[in-house]
């Protein structure tokens, strides 16, 4: 039996993020949260509502991003793998990171955001490069835990090249919410339909932690619907949040009697990639 609780927290942008970061981690640590998600790019508003140079000001080297050393040191003292969100300056190249910090504050590695959207209030091709790192596990105190961002979420493919890499836990940083041209659309439900699919089809634990509060950038606003959410193994809600309550959620998971599911199941074993050559074209490929 090899045990590891995961959490989900969620709150609103407001005057110091890194401290409303902490203080959601300690309040998971201290309820036995041994992995604990926070929400994309926490350390600031979701600047990405407009394509305004003044923000990339925000972005850092991975070496002097503040919220990475802070957490290390407070993922130290708690002992909890924590990934870190964050805006990454590398040159003349901008990416949003995520930095998977373990349990005694060691730095693992990054991922640099793969899927990059472009539209009405999430303008992040103007602000980021496609990331360059491929998808990512890593081997921490608390399991084999993989990790994407945001857009990512929505690509199954993504996830399936994680559990391929061994990923126990797939966890997903998350900045979502309203439509600044179309009030009327409420994607929640399909957001989170998607990501229960991942967690079904690779008999996998999903973890997704979102904004919520409202956010304006001169025209635009969006509203953040939270509902941060665990997804157990065969793609149940086992536990979430509303919309607008501030806080943190845990699910517990035996993750030596999953992977004996995983394999007793027979999803992996039976996969066919020898016949899924049209999936590395973007139009089907006539020619593979």
């Amino acid at each position: 039996m090899r045990n590891v609780t995961v959490a989900a927290t969620q709150f609103a942008s407001g005057a110091n993020n890194i401290d409303a970061a902490e203080a959601l981690v300690r309040s998971a640590a201290s309820s036995g949260a041994n992995i604990v998600l926070l929400q994309e790019l926490f350390e600031t508003n979701y600047f990405c509502q407009k394509p305004l140079e003044k923000y990339f000001s925000l972005a850092t080297t991975l070496e002097e991003n503040p919220a990475v050393r802070h957490f290390q040191a407070l993922a130290r003292e708690l002992h909890v793998v924590l990934p870190v969100s964050f805006f990454e300056r590398r040159n003349n190249a901008y990416y949003n990171t995520l930095a998977m910090l373990d349990a005694d504050g060691a730095l693992l590695g990054t991922y640099r955001k793969s899927h990059i959207p472009d539209g009405a209030g999430y303008s992040e091709k103007f602000y980021f490069n496609s990331g360059d790192t491929g998808f990512r596990v890593w081997d921490t105190a608390f399991g084999r835990v993989g990790a994407a961002v945001c857009w990512d979420q929505w690509f199954p493919e993504a996830a399936r090249i994680m559990c391929l890499h061994g990923a126990e836990i797939l966890l997903y940083p998350t900045a979502i919410g309203s439509e600044p041209l179309n009030p009327l659309l409420d994607s929640r439900k399909h957001w989170r339909t998607c990501m229960c699919g991942h967690a079904a089809a690779n008999l996998t634990p999903v973890v997704a932690s979102n904004r919520i509060g409202t956010e304006r950038e001169e025209d635009f606003e969006i509203t953040f619907y939270g509902t941060s959410f665990i997804a157990d193994a065969s793609g149940q809600v086992a536990a979430d949040m509303d919309d607008s309550t501030p806080g943190f959620v845990a699910a517990t998971f035996d993750l030596d009697a999953l992977q004996i599911r995983r394999r007793a199941w027979g999803l992996f074993r039976d996969r066919r990639p020898e016949l899924y050559g049209a999936i590395l074209t973007l139009d089907g490929g006539a020619n593979v």
